[in-house]
């Protein structure tokens, strides 16, 4: 695969975990920590071919709707998660964020996540979004709150907010908005992710559930996106 091909920013809605664990008569829990154990490996692999940005859906700010028992397990999984970054080699050089209002969080996982963000922010393979207690309409919101506050404390004017003062106020404020979506698990649907960074973006979607996604999947994902004519407005 030719590295100018490549697509600089892969978004994806890791879905169908909980369904990939039911049809296998399993805990829906099996099927989140099944799919965790997927992110790892299609992390590694977008590392090793040269993607710079992958962010990942992995819980949203409507999902503290389900029970109790499954929030706890995905908190769980994160904390796992983010604590096997900080001490495997394997990662080295990849960059972690999580994007989304984690003060809502356990405060252990607080540090957890605020320390690994630290730890790997000059880090320059790819950078891994995890989008955590994040939803869309949430951060148009805060990112309004705070241009209104810069406002209100004459840190800029009115007449100079344009679409970058926008997106700078962003979780994903430096990073190229995403040039290919991806979506497992059958559904052909944004969920409140990432609104405004996906107005030009490319959307595949894909029947299959996310821990049965492969890293054949993801090169056959780029190649479908490398056939697409992107016009951006345009003729």
């Amino acid at each position: 695969m030719e590295e100018v091909l490549l697509p600089k920013h892969i978004a994806i809605i890791m879905d169908g975990n909980r369904r990939w664990a039911r049809e296998k008569g399993l805990d829906p829990k099996l099927g989140h920590k099944e799919g965790a154990e997927n992110l790892k490996r299609i992390a590694k692999y977008a590392n090793k071919i040269g993607i710079k940005y992958l962010t990942v859906y992995a819980f949203s700010t409507e999902n503290w709707k389900r029970t109790k028992e499954e929030v706890g397990a995905l908190m769980l999984l994160l904390q796992k998660y983010v604590e096997e970054f900080l001490t495997d080699k394997n990662f080295e050089n990849i960059k972690l964020n999580v994007l989304g209002d984690i003060t809502r969080l356990d405060k252990s996982l607080q540090k957890s996540i605020e320390k690994i963000m630290t730890k790997t922010k000059e880090n320059t393979g790819l950078t891994l979004n995890i989008a955590f207690n994040y939803g869309g309409r949430d951060e148009i919101v805060r990112a309004v709150k705070k241009i209104a506050q810069e406002v209100k404390d004459n840190e800029i004017s009115v007449e100079n907010i344009n679409e970058d003062v926008f997106s700078n106020s962003l979780y994903t404020a430096g990073q190229p908005d995403p040039d290919l979506l991806i979506r497992p698990g059958g559904e052909q649907r944004i969920s409140n992710y990432l609104l405004w960074q996906l107005a030009y973006t490319e959307f595949l979607f894909i029947p299959k559930y996310w821990p049965d996604f492969t890293e054949e999947d993801l090169n056959e994902a780029i190649h479908t996106f490398t056939q697409r004519n992107r016009k951006f407005g345009g003729k």
